[in-house]
């Protein structure tokens, strides 16, 4: 092996073990090229900016709690009572735990223990399993469409939690496409801001972390737990989430106005 091949084979091996799966290599080579810097004083690294950057993200739409009833409502509202019973309780979940839609998607059976309340997501995309605890409203729900989907389905083509009416594992694009059609027809957005899936995820950590303002805690001693029940592996991702919030931000300030005050 080259000294060269050793020196990636110990980056790509330090990344990994920090969670990372190096999907994005047009990212990470240029932190290797910096890698090299702490044992190469010959190495040279390119100015930031010269290889472009990220497009912005998309501006977030804040789910309110009255149009995630009236979105679930409508799920409830499909023609196909096993179809509206799984997407209700497949969008109820996106909603109260902060799941990914991939995740929620790739749920195996035996993922779900409605039993003790808990499931285990082994599908994240930092690669770390994580457990996520329910409430017992949620975990209700989801044995109402088990048991449904066990009975319609007592011999299903697919180990998932969720399957379609044909019993296969969802599809992201039939599930994209079918929640399109809910928030058309329930007429949620506006011209320059339209709901996504993900923002369902994005609402549950700002509702999160003003729930956590309102009731005085220590919100820096708490985000480490919000950055392990998302599944993030940078805290900085958490913190995206939480800056698009006009009543976050307020609360934000009066808890600093307050900080200040008291010195």
């Amino acid at each position: 092996m080259s000294e060269l091949a050793a020196h990636v084979d110990d980056y790509l091996r330090l990344r990994r073990g920090l969670g990372f799966k190096l999907a994005y290599e047009g990212v990470l080579l240029p932190r290797f090229a910096r890698y090299m810097t702490t044992i190469d004083a010959f190495t040279q690294v390119p100015p930031a900016g010269v290889f472009g950057c990220q497009g912005p993200r998309p501006t977030p739409y804040l789910w309110s709690e009255h149009d995630i009833s009236r979105l679930l409502k409508a799920a409830r509202n499909l023609q196909a009572p096993f179809r509206a019973a799984t997407y209700e309780s497949f969008l109820g979940l996106l909603a109260v735990s902060g799941l990914r839609s991939g995740e929620a998607m790739s749920l195996q059976a035996d993922d779900v223990d409605l039993d003790a309340g808990v499931i285990t997501v082994s599908q994240a995309k930092s690669g770390r399993t994580r457990l996520i605890p329910l409430h017992p409203s949620t975990t209700t729900q989801l044995r109402s469409c088990a048991d449904r989907r066990d009975e319609l389905h007592p011999r299903p083509r697919s180990n998932t939690f969720f399957i379609s009416e044909v019993a296969t594992c969802l599809k992201s694009s039939t599930v994209d496409h079918t929640f399109r059609n809910l928030v058309t027809s329930l007429e949620l957005g506006s011209s320059t801001v339209r709901p996504r899936m993900h923002d369902l995820r994005h609402t549950f950590a700002v509702h999160t972390l003003i729930s956590w303002h309102r009731a005085g805690h220590d919100i820096e001693a708490r985000i480490p737990a919000l950055v392990s029940y998302l599944g993030h592996v940078n805290p900085a991702s958490t913190y995206w989430y939480l800056s698009a919030s006009p009543e976050l931000m307020g609360l934000a300030a009066d808890r600093l106005g307050e900080h200040f005050g008291e010195r």
